[in-house]
């Protein structure tokens, strides 16, 4: 009996890799050739007087009501111009993460057949990490000021920020950005809501970034992504028990779904926590939700939190 089970479980584990190449080589003949256009440089690396041919070429990077001064500043400004030096040490090479983009809009193609194939645009920014990669339609714009590794003396940022200034983090922002816009608002501002609202994205980054590990998908540490699946039985409880889930509070979003340093119990293992936790577990209950039913990603992002909460039959681990 114990063989024929080994045996049972070894087919489905094979069917299951079969299924999955299946899959990835279907993925693999999508035919797609970003385009890069590398908007930092030429930024920084025109003469003053050449500022409105730049301006005619990318007029959606200097809206109106900002005088040519403001620009000229920035080009000229000691700061930046280092910024832009520490950009190009980094990135004067971007091949690697265009084949990157290549592999993610295969994906997001096999997925998403209609999606235009974006032009990504690489530019320095202000340094607004809620900004770092957007996707909007026809281009993908990333601030290659918020990539250069966490440990980059330009950061003054918290930890919790500064852990996802790395370029592995560039093409999950950019499946966030990709995913926010194709999940329709919805008025529930539940608790439970915002946790499946975020649990689709993260799903996302399963079937379009399968090389990613979990930790990379969220942006936790590997020790965080642990912490998580250790105490995921307590965690729900929590919710449950304290009758968090049907709640409109507006504070339980600061406290279990925006960046944070730490998810807010109020409670001793509040310091061990990841911020974020509820986003976790919505992801959890996502996940639990296409196992347990035959839906698209497409679909999955269009249906309703509550439909994916009562159909989801997620039950933690104990």
């Amino acid at each position: 009996m114990k063989i024929y089970r080994f045996a049972v479980v070894l087919s489905l584990f094979f069917l299951s890799c079969d299924q999955k190449s299946k899959v990835e080589k279907a993925v693999e003949e999508i035919p797609v050739d970003i385009k890069v256009e590398r908007f930092d440089k030429v930024f920084f690396e025109t003469k003053p007087e050449d500022l409105a041919k730049v301006k005619r070429q990318y007029p959606f990077f200097f809206p109106a009501g900002n005088d040519d001064s403001v620009w000229l500043e920035k080009m000229q400004n000691p700061i930046w111009k280092e910024v832009y030096t520490e950009v190009q040490k980094k990135y004067s090479n971007f091949e690697p993460v265009r084949e990157q983009f290549n592999a993610l809009f295969q994906h997001v193609k096999y997925y998403f057949p209609k999606t235009k194939i974006p032009k990504v645009i690489t530019v320095i920014g202000e340094m607004d990490y809620t900004a770092k990669a957007i996707y909007a339609d026809s281009l993908v714009i990333v601030s290659l000021e918020l990539y250069l590794g966490k440990g980059h003396k330009f950061y003054e940022f918290p930890n919790y920020l500064k852990q996802n200034f790395e370029e592995n983090q560039i093409m999950p922002d950019v499946v966030s950005s990709f995913a926010y816009r194709n999940i329709p608002a919805s008025p529930d501002k539940s608790l439970v809501a915002q946790m499946v609202f975020e649990g689709k994205q993260l799903y996302a980054k399963d079937l379009l970034l399968p090389e990613y590990t979990d930790a990379d998908k969220i942006g936790y540490t590997p020790e965080q992504i642990k912490w998580c699946e250790e105490n995921e039985n307590y965690i729900w409880r929590n919710f449950i028990e304290n009758e968090m889930l049907y709640s409109e509070d507006p504070k339980l979003t600061t406290r279990f779904i925006a960046p944070a340093p730490f998810s807010k119990f109020y409670l001793e293992i509040d310091n061990d926590s990841p911020g974020r936790i509820g986003a976790w577990i919505g992801w959890q209950m996502v996940r639990s939700y296409m196992k347990n039913n035959n839906v698209t990603l497409p679909e999955l992002l269009k249906t309703d939190a509550k439909e994916i909460f009562e159909k989801s039959k997620y039950k933690p681990k104990k």
